[in-house]
């Protein structure tokens, strides 16, 4: 007798994806900008640091200023001049 196993598939992931612009400021502390929530900053000396409190001020940004439809991120390019 073979038994059949119903496995529900997992719900969708609640988590949001944005996009972070990462630079190194002449002072050597890196900063990150979130694209999509207009303000949302912050810097760190190290990278993981960095990840670690941008992904706060997301979470922060987002308990203050609740946004409904933000901006897609399309590219990001240099143009020498």
């Amino acid at each position: 007798m073979k038994r059949h196993i119903n496995i529900a598939p997992e719900p969708p992931s609640m988590a949001e994806r944005f996009t972070v612009i990462v630079e190194e400021g002449q002072d050597g502390y890196l900063v990150s900008e979130v694209i999509e929530l207009p303000g949302c900053h912050t810097q760190a000396k190290k990278y993981d640091e960095l990840m670690e409190r941008t992904r706060e001020a997301i979470e922060l940004y987002l308990e203050e200023k609740p946004v409904k439809k933000r901006s897609k991120f399309v590219g990001i390019q240099q143009i020498e001049v």
